[in-house]
């Protein structure tokens, strides 16, 4: 294993290929197959694909389908929002974060193989497995974002953060279109029905995820170790860090702004990236057209276009800055959202997913490379505030996830729930103009 230093291009094209291995998961898992396949075993449709029946049983209570899946979603960041502060101080304390995220990496990816056995029998054990791979994936996520300012300097951080979540993008289309090709011409391959390659769909993101991983950790160096006076406390340094991060923040006036301001679109941002499949199954009128075909083409739309919209926004951020390129996106939302709401047709929706696109890619990865820009250079603890910058995302997503979840068990329509969030992104706005520019 060979050592480069930081900025060197091999680090940080290892570092930025960890996106190309675990993107799948974002891909096949939150927006496209997974869901439609949850909605195809939990909704009762008649031939002509009306919508019979939408409720569950499980554990006593009769749910909302919408509503079950949401809450287990918003309970696993809740639990990755607890989990983040402690696991990253035990990293910076013991300087081996690398170990951290390869254990994540492979509980997400494992979890993903186990949802090969999801069905109503045993709704417990599926539930359980979404729930653990999503933990794995945004665990891993914590460490991973935390090598930015480790490997990368800052001139070259916008740029590394867009090229891997181009490459992100790019590894999840190839396999989605793998996956497509199985369930579509399931005949083909002799499968009886598109259930099984669906299925199977989840094995292949499982073991996609682990293979490519290995070269990532090939390069990475283990991390910063940080000394501490009180070793026996070890298990409660991570949110002693916290606390000490919280102070830093405070302190840091423009950190702290951009904070708020990414904690309030930010929730916007991922709770639509988590609902718009569900959204497209249950309030669009596919006029017996195969929806599953069709929500999978505008998922692959979304991922071609984020491509182009990353690297675009890395540029405009160079001529026109981070914070001034964040509010123009931050206004595309909303415009977004708006159209969104009066959408009925497939038609509209591949528009809307079109500009989804374009602004998607480019608001993760510059939002990312903003925050590691406001980090202290001579910061050790990397781990920690990319902790914070984690948690407070995950908090925003759990607040999204229980108001969709809320607003689909009580109208049984998640339609009112897109102007909602329109308030987030226009609050973002507000407060990304008070963040000073410097």
């Amino acid at each position: 294993m060979k050592h480069f230093p930081k900025g060197h291009k091999k680090l940080l094209r290892a570092w930025a290929f960890y996106d190309w291995a675990n993107s799948v998961y974002s891909l096949v898992i939150s927006s496209a197959i997974f869901p439609i396949f949850y909605g195809a075993l939990t909704l009762v449709k008649d031939e002509q694909g009306n919508i019979l029946n939408d409720q569950i049983d499980f554990l006593g209570f009769t749910w909302n389908n919408d509503t079950l899946i949401s809450y287990v979603t918003a309970l696993a960041f809740l639990t990755i929002s607890i989990l983040s502060p402690l696991l990253s101080g035990i990293a910076d304390y013991l300087g081996n974060k690398k170990r951290f995220m390869r254990f994540f990496n492979y509980l997400g990816a494992f979890s993903c193989i186990g949802l090969f056995w999801f069905n109503l029998e045993i709704l417990w054990f599926g539930l359980f497995c979404y729930y653990l791979a999503l933990i794995g994936f945004w665990g891993s996520i914590v460490f991973y974002n935390s090598y930015l300012p480790d490997i990368a300097f800052p001139e070259q951080q916008d740029q590394v953060s867009a090229k891997g979540y181009a490459m992100g993008y790019i590894g999840s289309v190839i396999l989605l279109i793998i996956c497509l090709v199985l369930i579509m011409f399931y005949e083909l391959w002799g499968f009886e029905s598109k259930d099984f390659p669906t299925r199977l769909s989840f094995i292949l993101t499982g073991v996609w995820w682990i293979g490519f991983s290995q070269y990532t950790y090939l390069y990475l160096p283990q991390g910063n170790k940080k000394a501490y006076t009180r070793k026996k406390d070890v298990f409660l340094n991570g949110f002693r860090e916290l606390k000490l991060i919280a102070v830093k923040i405070k302190q840091n006036l423009s950190l702290r702004r951009y904070l708020y301001a990414f904690f309030l679109y930010s929730m916007a941002v991922q709770t639509i990236m988590l609902i718009a499949t569900y959204f497209g199954i249950e309030e669009l009128d596919w006029g017996g057209q195969d929806a599953t075909v069709g929500l999978i083409i505008s998922i692959l739309l979304i991922q071609l276009v984020a491509v182009l919209g990353a690297l675009f926004t890395s540029r405009l951020s160079r001529k026109y800055g981070n914070i001034q390129v964040l509010m123009g996106i931050n206004f595309i939302w909303v415009a977004i959202c708006v159209y969104a709401y009066f959408i009925n047709t497939p038609q509209q929706f591949y528009v809307a997913a079109a500009c989804v696109g374009l602004v998607m890619g480019g608001i993760q990865s510059l939002s990312r490379s903003t925050y590691s820009k406001f980090i202290p250079e001579k910061a050790k603890d990397t781990a920690s505030y990319f902790s914070f910058y984690d948690v407070s995302e995950k908090i925003g997503i759990v607040i999204g996830m229980l108001s969709y979840g809320f607003v689909a068990q009580v109208t049984g329509s998640i339609r009112s729930a897109i102007l909602f969030l329109i308030l987030f992104f226009i609050l973002g706005i507000i407060l990304l103009t008070r963040v000073p520019r410097k």
